[in-house]
């Protein structure tokens, strides 16, 4: 590669190529905006984006929405810390082990099968409806995800990398720590990523138990009180913050994973 085309390599790498995403919503906003200007959609039961920024901005000045956002992005980083690490080390145990295994993946797979609301109740008799059943609650979504990539990754380790370790005399710890660990990695990231998803689905679930703040709360309330702007607004930043927060587990995984020697599929 020549010295003059790297620089416009690099811009296309950082700057256009992340823009295409933005394509396919801006035209989607664009006919949203349209229909209802011309009465094709009911404004009633669709408010056009334009309306519906108009809020945010409103929610942002008035009615405190840093604060429900802040809140929300709280329990959801609390929760899913504490799930992902159950699962880290539950879901590390059970695939380095097939006795544990046996004794336990058939329970956890049962558990995961349980619907998200059906656990509110039982949390709500428990832990009262402070923040430990929301936070409780978004863990357990959290820590599945976790659990059965980790293990998959584990059980999907080349056979001939650990036998190859064995020649060598490497320790059960430094088979777990040079072998293992690395090549379960990329499954890992793929369960982080699940999980985070499903920390803010959870979220919603959780923010009903008896929540006066985050914006569960406030897609309730507008569903409450017949506002579908502010039900449109919260979907709107639900979607926003999942796709950041997801940006930066992407990017982490990239940056630990660039030793990996993947395809990369060149731009036609």
């Amino acid at each position: 590669m020549s010295d003059k085309t790297l620089p416009i390599k690099k811009f296309y790498a950082y700057f256009l190529r992340p823009a295409r995403g933005l394509l396919i919503p801006l035209v989607i906003l664009s006919i949203w905006e349209t229909g209802v200007r011309t009465q094709l959609i009911e404004s009633r039961l669709l408010p056009a984006p334009t309306e519906v920024i108009s809020l945010i901005a409103y929610l942002a000045l008035h009615n405190n929405l840093a604060g429900h956002i802040g809140i929300s992005t709280a329990r959801v980083l609390i929760g899913f810390s504490i799930g992902a690490l159950s699962a880290l080390i539950l879901g590390g145990i059970t695939g380095l082990s097939r006795n544990f295994e046996a004794f336990f993946d058939p329970l956890i797979q049962a558990l995961r099968a349980i619907p998200s609301l059906a656990w509110v109740p039982l949390l709500l008799l428990w832990m009262g409806i402070d923040e430990a059943p929301k936070i409780t609650l978004i863990a357990i979504g959290a820590f599945f995800p976790v659990y059965i990539n980790l293990v998959a990754g584990i059980h999907n380790v080349d056979r001939k990398l650990v036998e190859v370790g064995l020649l060598y005399g490497l320790s059960c710890t430094d088979l777990i720590k040079r072998i293992f660990i690395p090549a379960a990695l990329p499954s890992l990231f793929t369960g982080l990523r699940s999980s985070l998803s499903l920390a803010w689905m959870f979220l919603v679930a959780a923010e009903l138990i008896a929540a006066s703040r985050g914006l569960g709360f406030l897609l309730t309330d507008g569903r409450e009180i017949g506002r579908p702007d502010i039900v449109i607004a919260v979907i709107i930043l639900f979607a926003a913050l999942g796709k950041t927060t997801d940006g930066i587990l992407k990017w982490t995984e990239s940056y630990l994973l660039s030793w990996r020697d993947s395809y990369v599929m060149e731009n036609s």
